[in-house]
């Protein structure tokens, strides 16, 4: 699986995209709030030295996806600069804000509500120096030019791999026989998956502090929040742990109908891995360039207790239907383009099921791990 040219959210705007089956990432932005605000002040005073300020500020989204959640933390940046710049008596500095994402994602969508925001801004800010790019490409590698960044931040993004761990790709029956009928990692993976596993995260998460280095100002911050675990152990059912089990399961059901090949599931190995706090330091450490501010974990209900954009839906839809949409916006461009288009309907029905089961009998959260770093000096 190529995952740079297969991995993106649900474009446009239907029933199964990924604007309208965001809320969780939503809530996750804004439960980061306070820590994006502290790294901006950080940024804004330097340690209350107001002669410091930027004049021009380098801000970057990594992961912005598409849909309502894209121009949020800008907004919010944007204000917290804004109201920063009136108590200290200082002119708003320019803002060159750059969205990235892979090249698979809607940026004609982010494009198109670029106008509006900008007459928003003005209206409400008067400031007419922000500027917005879009940058398509892998964020495990160079981005920007050096020392072009302020501030860094990137949400719902970084669990995701650069690739299926090596040795677990689809041409490998070996190992794809070693994980048989899993996902992901699970209680039954032998050692030699979970260690592809982790392996492939610290080598992409150092990798892409490597690349985050040169481009960020001595000084700088940078705010990650990605899916993790709070257990050592990465078999232990916790975060995004059973909602790969679950479908699994689910293709399972699909098998016992004649409708997948049981070896398909086999050789499919979800490109992504969810940390726990211990391993994220380990990389931080070793590569040697950012120092840790903080480092927080949070929880959030798998439907967060949000209904769907859709009048229909919230008479229609079960909680694990709901969280089976959200799902699907999410990870359905890789899961199609393994096991092919005319499953999707009846995958993600299924899947919704066993999500209604498995929440009827469990608490099912996400464990959020939030980074905050300093760009050493």
């Amino acid at each position: 699986m190529e995952v740079m040219q297969v991995l993106h959210m649900n474009n446009g705007e239907g029933e199964t995209s990924y604007a309208k089956n965001s809320n969780i990432q939503r809530k996750i932005i804004s439960a980061t709030n306070s820590r994006l605000k502290e790294a901006i002040l950080n940024i804004m005073c330097n340690n209350n030295n107001n002669k410091n300020v930027p004049e021009s500020i380098g801000v970057a989204d990594l992961g912005c996806s598409s849909g309502p959640n894209t121009l949020m933390v800008v907004s919010e940046i944007i204000d917290i600069i804004d109201e920063t710049s009136r108590k200290s008596g200082i002119s708003f500095p320019e803002l060159r804000i750059s969205l990235n994402d892979l090249p698979g994602n809607d940026f004609n969508d982010i494009f198109r509500s670029l106008p509006s925001f900008f007459h928003k801004v003005k209206e409400e800010k008067g400031a007419e120096n922000c500027y917005v790019v879009g940058v398509p490409g892998s964020f495990y590698g160079r981005l920007f030019p050096q020392k072009s960044m302020h501030f860094v931040h990137s949400s719902s993004s970084l669990h995701w791999l650069s690739q299926v761990p090596l040795g677990l790709g689809t041409n490998n029956a070996i190992m794809s026989s070693l994980n048989k009928g899993k996902l992901y990692i699970s209680h039954t993976s032998p050692s030699d998956v979970i260690n592809a596993y982790v392996s492939q995260f610290q080598n992409d998460f150092s990798t892409f502090l490597r690349s985050r280095s040169p481009e960020i100002v001595p000084g700088g911050r940078m705010l990650l929040s990605l899916m993790g675990r709070s257990s050592i152990d990465p078999t232990i059912e916790d975060g995004c742990y059973y909602q790969w089990e679950l479908l699994a399961n689910a293709l399972s059901n699909l098998v016992s109908k004649g409708l997948v090949e049981e070896e398909k599931i086999d050789s499919f190995n979800a490109p992504y891995y969810a940390p726990c706090p211990e391993e994220v330091k380990i990389a931080v450490e070793n590569e040697g360039s950012f120092m840790i501010d903080r480092i927080e974990t949070f929880e959030i209900e798998w439907d967060a207790r949000v209904s769907s954009n859709s009048s229909e839906d919230k008479i229609l839809l079960s909680r694990g239907q709901q969280v089976a949409k959200t799902i699907r916006a999410v990870v359905e461009s890789m899961v199609e383009n393994h096991f092919g288009n005319e499953i999707m309907d009846d995958l993600f029905s299924v899947y919704g099921d066993l999500v209604d089961d498995y929440i009827y009998k469990k608490k099912a959260v996400y464990v959020n791990l939030v980074v905050s770093l300093k760009r050493k000096e």
